[in-house]
Order: structure tokens, then C-alpha cells, then sequence
């Protein structure tokens, strides 16, 4: 989830296919000395004692209490940092927790929100690796937290096989722990951070960290995942999803969640009208969608199965506790595939 304000939205998208530059990034099945690690090649580095353990690595940074970076406020809330704190994390400051529990105040499910969110993102990329796709752009990404994307690959790409993922997010927070989890986990030849303003799809496309890992004549997986209810309408959200679908190849994935209000309850309309009040106030302004609004990004991409669907009921792993079931309706979410 981005934090931070946006800069403001770009006359028009360019996706600038030319800007691929074959020969500057790794080639599906192209064997190579340096780039993407292989499952098989973190399991042997990990016995070795070559590479740091990667769990350990991550429960070790996600321990630490967090540091700003040099120059960076923290005395009003970012949208990444409270999204880290609905979700358990320790990369937020009081000013974020203190925000983040008016929130759950008003609406005491949030946290199982943003868990049932993480959830389906978790299963997504697992979905995504079982189609075959091995590269990932992460926009959005946020800071990082448990089941980030590079670590479910790891832990579900077959042996012997290559990926790539790019995050991306514009929070300098966010940038500064993300830099340095990948630093420490050793994964800098095949995991990349963008710190940029993922409303700019030709920067993001173009900047030389996408350039070096994702080979876009191949199917990559791009993640939405709660990111896009902090784009305003004026900023043609639809436009923007575009932007990035005609930017893939054939075969490629894209993945949305987006939080709405679309259940018919007054009540619940009147709470969720209070929430992004709440987020307004405070500069990180929040706009909710419906289910027919969310269908149109995927443009002609066929949905995969289940469809636009509730996060708990996109391919569940495990079943709903009351919170959970509270929390189901706030939020749609799908993946659609680009014809082949």
C-alpha cells in the first residue's frame, strides 16, 4: 500500500514499448552468471553458511525498532507505515498507531482487512508461479512485512528454475527498510526496489532496475494490491491499469484488490463515508469503489477462476473466523490473464 502524497498525474501514459532494450535484462531460460537466484542455489547457499539464513534474516530486521531514514518526518501518519501496523508489523511510528487505532475505533474489523488483503496476496503469486509466470512487479509495495513477495517465490519456485521480482513505492520509508532487508538477505541480483510514483508507468518501465530484471517480451505478473483506492478519480485510475496491461506480453498477469463499500448497508456506507474522512484529514486521502467500476481495469484480460471475487473467497486456504466474516465485504479483488 503506497504512503506519502502523491505528485500530481501525468497529462498522459506512455508505456514506450521500445524502451525494453533486449540484451540489458535476463532472458527466460537464458543461463547466466549473474541475476535471478535459483531456488535450488539459495537452498545450497543457506547449508553453506555463503548467505545469511533468509528467515533469520527477516524475523532479525523485522525485530528491529525502526529508524527513520536522514531527513525523513515522522510526525504525521503515512498510509505504508499504518497499513505495517494494521498488519503487526514494527515499521511504524506513534503517530501511525495512534491513527491506525481511530481507525480500528470506527471500524474494529480493519485489521482483518488488511490481513485477508496480505492473504490473497500470498495466493496470487503462488497462483501466478503455478501458470508458469516467473516475474513480478510489485507496485505499491509498501514497507516490508511477513509474506513478502520475493519470499513466497523462494519458497514455492520449483528447483532449478529463475525469477525476478521489482517493488516499487514512492514512501522513502518504505525504500530505506526495503533497501536494506534485500541488502542483508542477499537477493539484489534478482529483487529490485523503485522508488518512484507508480501513477508514472513509463518511469517505472523504463527506470534501469526494471530494465535490468524484468524482460517484458515475457509474461510478467503485475500486483495492485491495495493500492489503488489511494488514487483518485482524477488521476483516471482506469487509464493507469491500462497503461501497464498494454505494456505486457501475452501470458501475463494482472492482480488487483481495491476496498469498496458496494454492500447495501447504510450503516456500513455511513461508517466507511467516516473512515475516509478520517484519511482525508490527514492528507492520505482514500476513495472507495464499486464492483462494476473495479471490473472495467481489467479491460478484455478473461478473469481467471474465481473471478472478482472477496479476498477470503479467492482460492482459500483456510476458513473464517467471525472478524474475518465481518470483514469479507469491504473489499474486491481478481486476476486476469492477457490472451496468449
Amino acid at each position: 500500500m503506497m504512503g506519502g502524497q502523491y505528485t500530481p498525474a501525468p497529462a498522459g501514459f506512455d508505456t514506450d514499448e521500445a524502451s525494453t532494450a533486449r540484451g540489458e535484462r535476463p532472458v527466460s531460460g537464458e543461463k547466466r552468471t549473474t541475476g535471478p537466484l535459483t531456488a535450488s542455489a539459495v537452498s545450497r547457499l543457506s547449508h553453506s553458511g555463503e548467505a545469511v539464513s533468509q528467515k533469520r534474516v527477516k524475523n532479525g530486521f523485522m525485530n528491529e525498532q525502526p529508524e527513520a531514514p536522514p531527513g525523513i518526518e515522522v510526525d504525521r501518519p503515512a498510509a505504508a507505515r499504518i497499513y505495517d501496523w494494521y498488519l503487526g508489523g514494527t515499521h511504524n511510528w506513534a503517530v501511525d498507531r495512534e491513527f491506525g487505532k481511530k481507525i480500528v475505533e470506527l471500524f474494529p474489523v480493519m485489521k482483518n482487512l488488511a490481513q485477508q488483503n496480505r492473504e490473497f496476496l500470498g495466493r496470487a503469486v503462488k497462483a501466478a508461479l503455478d501458470a508458469g509466470v516467473r516475474q513480478f512487479l510489485d507496485l505499491g509495495s509498501g514497507l516490508p512485512t511477513m509474506g513478502n513477495v520475493h519470499e513466497i517465490v523462494l519458497d514455492h519456485l520449483p528447483e532449478d528454475q529463475r525469477a525476478s521480482v521489482v517493488y516499487v513505492d514512492h514512501d522513502p520509508v518504505a525504500a530505506a527498510h526495503t533497501t536494506l532487508l534485500l541488502e542483508r538477505q542477499e537477493v539484489t541480483d534478482w529483487v529490485g526496489f523503485v522508488q518512484a510514483d507508480f501513477r508514472k508507468p513509463r518511469d517505472i518501465l523504463r527506470n534501469p532496475v526494471t530494465r535490468r530484471l524484468l524482460d517484458r517480451s515475457q509474461p510478467v505478473c503485475v500486483l495492485m494490491v491495495a493500492v489503488l483506492h489511494f488514487v483518485a478519480d482524477a488521476d483516471r485510475p482506469g487509464d493507469l491499469v491500462a497503461a501497464y496491461r498494454d505494456a505486457l506480453a501475452p501470458g501475463s498477469l494482472l492482480v488487483v484488490s481495491h476496498t469498496s463499500v458496494d454492500t447495501g448497508d447504510d450503516e456500513e456506507a455511513a461508517t466507511a463515508e467516516l473512515i475516509t474522512g478520517a484519511y482525508r484529514k490527514t492528507n492520505l486521502a482514500l476513495w472507495l469503489r464499486d464492483r462494476a467500476e473495479i471490473q472495467t481495469w481489467f479491460g478484455d484480460w478473461p478473469l481467471v477462476e474465481p473471478g472478482l471475487v472477496h479476498p477470503p473467497d479467492w482460492r482459500p486456504e483456510r476458513s473464517l473466523k467471525l472478524r474475518d466474516r465481518q470483514a469479507r465485504p469491504f473489499n474486491w479483488c481478481g486476476m486476469a490473464r492477457r490472451p496468449l
